[in-house]
């Protein structure tokens, strides 16, 4: 909107199903999201990726477990696995902590380390990444999962862990390798070629100065980036 005046830019940030459901409606001229299509989901939809990303396992600082597989976390997150001293930690309950249906990093998180299995009932769900991190950062038995960029403290907020998964590190350069074991797209959506004023705003965040500056800052990977694979 600097750079451009008199253009204004509105932006809600509700989840990937949202996006994708706006953006199918005619309700935004474009959708974001953290995940792909669904099969039940609008053929007509142009997918534009707009940055790489990974999902990282976060701890309570206090937490002595560093690092786990990818089968004992699916152990916890099916309620296999209930307490950290099963995993060689401390005598306490795992409080397990999961996002809403509507997340598109659930979904990548399930389809990378849950597969075909179920997540458990009695799961604390909560909608936002700033949620999961604070309950995470607040609760010494909790264990919950955020995207990469947003483990590190902003704005004051307290310190939380990540973990060491499959013996990679969630590091942007192991994401941007293809290593870790849970990287995702993220996407643009819009209905049909985008034209006019939403093309104009595609291309912006496509940029030079947008991918290497805000893309970067926000703590992603800009998309000339990927080496390796990614969801």
């Amino acid at each position: 909107m600097k750079a451009n005046e008199g253009t204004t830019v509105l932006v809600s940030g509700m989840g990937s199903s949202a996006g994708i459901e706006a953006v199918s409606l005619g309700t935004a001229e474009i959708g974001t999201s953290s995940r792909g299509l669904k099969d039940n989901e609008s053929r007509e939809l142009v997918d534009i990726p707009i940055a790489y990303d990974g999902i990282a396992v976060i701890v309570n600082p206090d937490n002595p477990i560093r690092e786990i597989t990818s089968r004992e976390l699916r152990g916890i997150y099916e309620g296999t696995i209930t307490n950290w001293s099963e995993l060689g930690g401390e005598d306490i309950r795992i409080d397990v902590i999961n996002r809403d249906e509507a997340s598109g990093t659930r979904d990548a998180f399930a389809t990378v380390i849950m597969k075909d299995t179920k997540f458990k009932v009695g799961a604390v769900i909560l909608p936002g990444t700033g949620q999961v991190r604070e309950v995470v950062a607040r609760s010494r038995g909790a264990v919950g999962y955020i995207s990469v960029g947003f483990v590190e403290p902003r704005f004051g907020t307290r310190p939380v862990k990540a973990l060491v998964l499959d013996g990679i590190e969630p590091t942007e350069a192991n994401v941007a390798t293809g290593d870790y074991p849970i990287s995702r797209t993220l996407h643009f959506f819009t209905l049909g070629k985008p034209e006019g004023l939403t093309k104009q705003y595609i291309d912006y965040v496509l940029s030079d100065e947008v991918q290497q500056g805000a893309v970067v800052e926000a703590g992603y990977l800009p998309v000339s980036s990927l080496k390796g694979g990614g969801l």
